[in-house]
């Protein structure tokens, strides 16, 4: 399998750590707001990375951080005179929500800033006592000049940017203005937590490293996220996990490219800035969404239309009546040699498509070569076990998939809801993490949803349990 590494910018064979297992770690939301469109780009295709290395044999273990604690989150926060926690709750609910509903797999971890500040101080601490970082007043600032990596993911030439240009008003005190903070010494009003240094907040890039670090190990196999990441996030979290740890943080470096609207950028001014939630009050379909998602290639921008959408609609669709022709088509004893033939070609295409630097473009070909072929053979008559054969193919592809069985994906307005088990237990996973983060609001429309599907759930001690009614 080989994925193009930002790290060198070139396509290398994937070689884990350990044989056999992946350790992966992606940057999540930072939850001030329902996540929108474009962030759930780069989360599909973080699950289309996850789902294809399950699909060829790895075991995965992968955190994605939940970032709870910044500046647009304090704002807010203050704005509606209520605490971080208040405030971050219903917009974690909400993102969890929209996992489920694109049917994006839960992960292992879900590590919390503001519930790793100790690991946060402590990496703080190693970056002082090695020189890679100095006090400024209250605050703590990472000395780039310290560190002669930098710049190493990005490739941005230090020398263009001015050590004398102007700098935000809490960072009077650096000694560089190309250095980036630590840790912020506390402000009136703000949240707090204690430090050597006195009280203050850390700065958001030294949250992912402390997180990856403890969930993943000083070094780990795959770190992911959008485009927009890669500088300054990813280049200042390579120099702060390298230089406390004095080892690699990561080996493969794997980003996603942006998504633009009818051509443009992203912008609530222009009222293109949709949400998942937006889409679906349109009366789209959460299946062709997660289908035109994850039908461009992660290094592509994709440009969202509705007629695109019109278009995965389109697609499904063949695959959907190729299947209605399948269970309903004749077996006869005929020759299976054609049918064996056209399923190996898909399997080894799809496979092949996938193991190049997740090429879903080339992968859904493959599909589409496959349901043309099995409709010609539905003509013909199928031989004795093809619809078995067919079916089987069409899940092992469904597995990184996840658009092909129409059945899953029936609104939970119809009768009998038409969901299936796995997705019933993201939508439970998402109520208990809405419960947990006291957003009840949310955790009662999930529990209503669920219950229109004719699913009850019953809540205990040791978790939550669910029964078809």
């Amino acid at each position: 399998m080989k994925l193009f590494n930002s790290l060198g910018r070139r396509l290398q064979e994937l070689e884990p750590l350990e044989p056999g297992h992946i350790r992966l770690y992606t940057c999540g939301p930072t939850v001030y707001d329902r996540v929108h469109i474009g962030n759930l780009r780069t989360f599909m295709f973080e699950d289309v990375l996850r789902r294809t290395l399950q699909f060829h044999g790895y075991r995965v273990t992968q955190a994605m951080n939940l970032t709870d604690v910044e500046d647009k989150i304090i704002a807010a926060a203050l704005k509606a005179k209520v605490d971080i926690e208040t405030f971050t709750a219903p917009h974690v609910g909400s993102f969890f929500e929209d996992l489920a509903t694109l049917r994006i797999e839960r992960v292992e971890h879900y590590p919390r800033a503001t519930e790793h500040v100790a690991e946060m101080v402590a990496m703080i601490e190693r970056l002082q006592a090695t020189g890679h970082a100095y006090r400024a007043d209250d605050s703590v600032f990472f000395r780039i000049a310290a560190d002669q990596d930098y710049g190493k993911l990005s490739g941005i030439d230090l020398d263009q940017v001015r050590r004398g240009q102007r700098v935000q008003s809490d960072e009077y005190g650096k000694e560089d203005a190309r250095d980036f903070v630590l840790w912020k010494g506390a402000k009136e009003g703000e949240p707090r937590w204690p430090s050597p240094w006195g009280p203050g907040r850390p700065g958001w890039h030294i949250e992912c490293s402390a997180m990856s670090q403890k969930y993943l190990g000083k070094t780990f196999d795959i770190h992911c996220g959008g485009v927009d990441n890669l500088f300054p996030h990813h280049e200042n979290e390579i120099a702060q996990s390298e230089s406390a740890n004095c080892c690699p943080q990561a080996r493969y470096w794997l980003h996603s490219e942006h998504l633009t609207v009818d051509g443009e950028k992203m912008s609530k001014s222009l009222g293109n800035c949709y949400t998942l939630g937006d889409l679906l009050d349109r009366g789209l379909s959460a299946r062709s969404i997660r289908y035109l998602l994850l039908s461009v290639h992660y290094r592509q921008q994709l440009d969202f239309t509705f007629d695109k959408l019109a278009e995965a609609d389109r697609a499904l669709k063949r695959v959907d009546d190729m299947r209605f022709r399948l269970a309903h088509g004749v077996e006869k004893d005929n020759d299976p040699a054609r049918l064996e033939q056209a399923a190996g070609d898909f399997e080894t295409a799809f496979a092949a498509a996938l193991a190049d630097d997740l090429n879903t473009a080339a992968a859904l070909g493959a599909l589409f070569t496959f349901v043309h072929e099995v409709n010609g053979l539905i003509d013909h008559g199928l031989p004795a076990g093809g619809r078995t054969r067919v079916e089987a193919c069409l899940g092992r592809a469904d597995e990184v998939l996840a658009v092909l069985d129409a059945a899953a994906w029936a609104e939970s307005t119809e009768a009998g809801g038409g969901l299936s088990d796995a997705e019933i237990d993201a939508l439970v996973a998402a109520r208990s993490e809405a419960r947990a983060s006291r957003d009840f609001a949310a955790a009662d429309r999930i529990r209503e949803q669920l219950s229109e599907a004719g699913v009850v759930v019953e809540d205990a001690r040791d978790g939550s349990r669910w029964k078809r009614s």
